[in-house]
């Protein structure tokens, strides 16, 4: 290497430097080979397909020890697919029940227990629909259909039904409608508290809160809705759903399709009319309000899927929308809405005992406070089993007493009617 000097400074001549700087690139790059070598695409698409082959064996791996050594079939994987898909729908129900119960809810205490109750498997849970000035109502329902004490308890151990008033609350939390609840329900033990703010036109949301509360305390088969001022006939409910018991979504009612009410005013007004069509045109097919069951599943998916449910005036109508889209069974079964007496008598006559009686006028029973009494005495011999003379769980009848042709039979002091031999037959006869 020379060096030159100019001026009395040493410089490097040329021809190193341009040595130096071309040394200096071949060393850098061949550095950067090594250190950032991008891989060719073909090797990133093969490791990739490698690794997506591995993950798919492991999976195939874990559902043959799930399942056992020897099956690999289709339709053991498609059985675990299904059994992972219930597992979240439980899952989600679960997630729901603790976020209400770390909100503080009003449902804290009975969610508290929400492991211990869904171990047990119940049948079927009613709830009735009631509101805060229904009070009569209520007592009328308690004074007739519905179990009260000891029998609602050993019909809930023994039998799996679960039958509770279903009520949300004031819009001031706390205050006297509250308060006037919760002290009726320290006296019966027979309310359901959502966590819902109570008012007709919120019954949609009502309806929707109710599904999901009762999905995430009892596991029952089937969950029942049904209005306080209808009268049920429980025995006839059970057989009626038990029939459908294996059928993994159903919807059971008396399917209807009204018409879509447009104009201001009227009543049953919808809103939203523009959405099904022009005017004049109808419903999608549902279930009449009254009284309704949906299985577990469709339980379910409501309270999965709540917060994105959307709401119509009518709760019935909603109801049914939910279900648009789904593979759900819709179930027309008539004997959910008989009419009152004669027409519920004549029906169990004829061998077709309805499960709920009420006007349609009305849209339950009309006067229902005074008249719902009337109409369980009239349809107490029909829950006569003939011949074997036993009574059902729904009437707490004693004084049976055979004899001259005629079965006489009371409720406390109250001679309630009495079956009587005509020819080869039996007819009932109420007394007065």
């Amino acid at each position: 290497m020379s060096w030159k000097s100019r001026g009395g400074e040493k410089t490097v001549s040329r021809r190193w430097t341009l040595l130096l700087c071309v040394g200096s690139f071949f060393t850098g790059l061949v550095f950067t080979n090594r250190m950032w070598m991008v891989p060719d695409a073909k090797d990133i698409i093969r490791t990739s397909k490698s690794k997506e082959h591995r993950q798919e064996m492991d999976q195939k791996e874990e559902a043959r020890k799930i399942l056992g050594e020897n099956s690999t079939t289709d339709e053991d994987l498609q059985l675990l697919n299904k059994t992972i898909s219930n597992l979240e729908m439980e899952l989600a129900a679960a997630r729901m029940a603790q976020e209400s119960l770390l909100k503080r809810s009003p449902l804290a205490e009975e969610l508290k227990d929400i492991n211990t109750s869904r171990r047990h498997k119940y049948f079927m849970v009613i709830g009735i629909n009631t509101a805060f000035n229904s009070r009569k109502r209520r007592d009328s329902v308690r004074a007739t259909w519905m179990p009260q004490g000891e029998k609602r308890k050993k019909l809930e151990e023994e039998k799996g039904i679960v039958i509770c008033f279903v009520i949300g609350h004031g819009a001031t939390s706390g205050g006297i409608l509250d308060r006037t609840i919760e002290a009726e329900d320290r006296k019966h033990g027979d309310f359901l508290r959502l966590n819902h703010v109570e008012g007709y036109l919120e019954l949609s949301a009502k309806t929707r809160t109710y599904f999901a509360t009762a999905v995430s305390l009892w596991d029952a088969n089937f969950y029942v809705k049904v209005d306080d001022d209808v009268h049920v006939n429980i025995a006839t409910l059970g057989t009626t759903l038990a029939r459908h018991r294996l059928k993994p979504r159903v919807y059971v009612g008396c399917m209807k399709c009204g018409p879509v009410l447009a104009r201001k005013g009227v009543k049953y007004h919808e809103p939203e009319h523009w959405k099904f069509g022009g005017v004049g045109n109808k419903y999608f097919r549902h279930a009449t309000g009254q009284l309704y069951a949906i299985s577990n599943e469709l339980a379910t998916y409501i309270s999965i899927n709540q917060h994105m449910l959307h709401k119509y005036a009518n709760e019935d109508v909603s109801l049914g929308s939910w279900f648009i889209g789904l593979d759900v069974e819709h179930i027309d079964d008539r004997k959910l809405c008989c009419g009152t007496p004669p027409d519920c008598e004549g029906k169990a006559r004829a061998g077709n005992t309805c499960v709920a009686s009420f006007d349609w006028n009305c849209s339950g029973i009309c006067n229902s406070i005074d008249r719902i009494k009337e109409v369980d005495r009239l349809l107490y011999c029909d829950r006569i089993r003939v011949p074997s003379w036993n009574v059902s769980s729904q009437g707490n009848y004693s004084g049976l007493d055979f004899g001259n042709g005629r079965l006489h039979f009371t409720r406390g002091s109250q001679g309630l009617g009495e079956w009587v031999f005509v020819g080869h037959s039996l007819q009932c006869h109420h007394l007065s």
